[in-house]
């Protein structure tokens, strides 16, 4: 029938194979994050470790291959089979075969994925996370080179990036005053969790343009969502303005796999036309040579349409919450976390303090004692060194750091982290940039709170430094395996 055409949108071959291949390429990163320092984190040996968690668990409430048995080798392969799967989707294997392969695969990785982030407790606890599960159960949908690309998927991943856009956009509107006053970004750039190599000379920026910044943000934000959903080229061309201010924040700050989804996710509002317009290498017609039967079996739009449906359904929480006085930010509505709502930053942290870990050999430590401090990888710390880029990948250890002077040091996971240090535990120093003891163990440790602040364009020629840092307190004073640990009064 042709009424049923209108389900095909062929001109969108461009956007399914930057879809698809995006966001496995985001889980293999996921997957690698996971492999690399899980165990250390949450296993049988960890900070908050995965079977004393379970002991409380609700398994009816959150889904996990774990519920019934957790190891750290058990977990490892579940990484590397997300691994593989993930890898297999990036070189575009699956979706060579039937729609159901692709499908297949895709809620496999959002099935072990979802596995470990509803046992990975606070390190887990980031609306990135959420994002991925719905963006890879979303992305099952899209086919596979022997069907059209299905046009009420396409539709629905606008809708995430919708969501994902107004959404930050509203939360930062209701949020703090310097949204308002285009003040945030005189902060922003030096107090954000996890700064990158350019991120200094984005806070030197004259004040003017750190406004215009903001203004660009709200325009992005809470103008440009809406023309996603409108005819080509118009829809493209807000595509290309989010994918824009997406690689402004790549380009200035660390947010793990957050604007690289964006991205990703975005380009379900590119056409073929408008792609090989700016791209002329894109081809118009990707599969027009290939002598390939691109009829839409009758199953497939069948399971396509139920999926739509299943989604558009679940949409009506997320929907209210756009538009209520008590917006929640990085909510699921249903323990399978499909279609939530997003947000970040509805307000901007004014001054940046840095928890700082030393370590000493000495006993009985006085004023000469040699204390010496536990760099860690992306976080703030020697005041020369210039911030790597991490982002895509997901410092987990290095991002709650900067979440506890906003908190409380008194953490649960933090002095377990102490205690780690203290052991010289190999697989906890493994995740740091820098031991200072060779692998020996410190007697004691102790815990001091510093102002950093970017230094300015003369301070840094006159020493070299990056930083510059002054000395609040002490939250937790020297202490060793021989004493309590707990909370310090």
């Amino acid at each position: 029938m042709d009424w049923l055409s209108w389900f095909d949108a062929p001109e969108y071959e461009f956007a399914r194979q930057v879809l698809q291949r995006g966001v496995a390429a985001l889980y293999f990163v996921a997957f690698l994050s996971s492999l690399n320092q899980f165990p250390a984190l949450l296993g049988e040996r960890g900070l908050l470790p995965v079977p004393e968690y379970l002991a409380g668990f609700s398994r009816l409430r959150r889904p996990t291959l774990f519920r019934w048995r957790y190891s750290d080798r058990l977990l490892r392969w579940v990484c590397a089979a997300g691994l593989l799967i993930a890898a297999l989707l990036v070189a575009g294997i699956p979706q060579l075969g039937p729609p159901w392969v692709p499908l297949i695969a895709f809620l496999a990785l959002w099935l072990l994925y979802m596995s470990v982030v509803n046992v990975g407790q606070t390190f887990y606890g980031f609306g990135w996370e959420m994002l991925l599960l719905e963006s890879g159960f979303t992305v099952a949908f899209l086919g596979s080179n022997q069907t059209e690309p299905p046009r009420t998927i396409l539709i629905l991943i606008v809708w995430l990036v919708f969501r994902l856009e107004f959404g930050a956009g509203m939360i930062k509107i209701r949020g703090g005053r310097e949204w308002r006053d285009l003040t945030a970004l005189y902060y922003h750039h030096e107090t954000q969790p996890m700064p990158g190599p350019l991120s200094r000379q984005a806070h030197l920026l004259p004040k003017p343009l750190h406004k215009v910044e903001v203004l660009g943000n709200h325009f992005a934000q809470l103008v440009v969502p809406f023309f996603l959903f409108a005819p080509q080229p118009v829809a493209s061309v807000a595509a290309a303005v989010v994918i824009a201010t997406q690689l402004w924040l790549v380009a200035t700050g660390n947010f793990a796999w957050l604007n690289w989804i964006a991205i990703v996710l975005a380009f379900a509002a590119v056409s073929d036309p408008a792609a090989h317009a700016v791209f002329p290498v894109i081809p118009l017609d990707w599969h027009g040579d290939a002598g390939v039967d691109r009829q839409t079996p009758v199953w497939w739009l069948v399971v396509t349409l139920a999926a739509t449906l299943l989604l558009v359904v679940l949409s009506y929480w997320p929907l209210r919450n756009l538009f209520s006085k008590r917006q929640l930010m990085n909510a699921s509505f249903n323990r399978w976390q499909l279609v939530n709502t997003y947000g970040a930053f509805g307000s901007v942290t004014k001054q940046r303090i840095e928890i700082v870990v030393e370590g000493t050999l000495d006993d009985e430590p006085d004023d000469s004692s040699d204390w010496r401090e536990y760099g860690f990888k992306g976080k703030p710390g020697d005041l020369r060194r210039l911030p790597r880029q991490w982002a895509p990948y997901h410092l987990r250890l290095d991002w709650l750091m900067w979440f506890l002077p906003l908190r409380t040091v008194h953490e649960e996971w933090f002095y377990a982290f102490l205690g780690k240090l203290l052991e010289a535990d190999r697989q906890m120093l493994r995740l740091l940039r820098d031991a200072p003891f060779d692998g020996v163990a410190p007697h004691l440790v102790r815990v001091r709170s510093y102002h950093y602040r970017f230094s300015t364009r003369k301070e840094f020629r006159e020493t070299g430094n990056r930083w510059v840092r002054t000395l609040i307190h002490e939250p937790i004073p020297p202490v060793s395996l021989r004493r309590p640990q707990g909370r310090q009064r």
